[in-house]
Formats: structure tokens, sequence, C-alpha cells
């Protein structure tokens, strides 16, 4: 399992519903986006996926879209 970064966990904090949608999923659907987030190789796009995790967790999803999951198993 991977940690949760301070980038990704200032963004979740600071919404009171991304956190609770945060909290509400599992730990393995925590750990797929926290791998996603730390899988970019540029800091431009660890932003931009920090920023979807927020908007993609308001939508209602609860894993990554389109990625085939954490290479680290």
């Amino acid at each position: 399992m991977h940690k949760l970064p301070a980038d990704l966990e200032s963004v979740i904090v600071s919404d009171k519903l991304v956190k609770s949608l945060w909290d509400d999923i599992t730990p393995l659907a925590r750990n797929e986006w926290i791998c996603w987030v730390i899988s970019a190789k540029k800091p431009e796009t660890r932003a931009r996926r920090i920023m979807r995790v927020k908007e993609e967790l308001l939508e209602g999803k609860r894993r990554p879209c389109c990625w085939a999951g954490c290479i680290h198993r």
C-alpha cells in the first residue's frame, strides 16, 4: 500500500465532501488513486491528476478511469 502524499492529502482534506467520499472508498481503491497520482512523470501531470481525483470523486467515481491499476501489487 502507498502512503498518501501530502499534496494529494491537502486537496482531499480541504473539502469535507471530498474527504467523506475518500473515506467511503475501499483501501484498495484509495491505493489505486494514490498510485495513479504518484506514477505521473511530470509535475504538471501530477497536479492535473490530483485535481481529477477530487473532480472524479465528486462525480461518483470510485477508481481511476482508464488505468490498468497499481503496478506495485
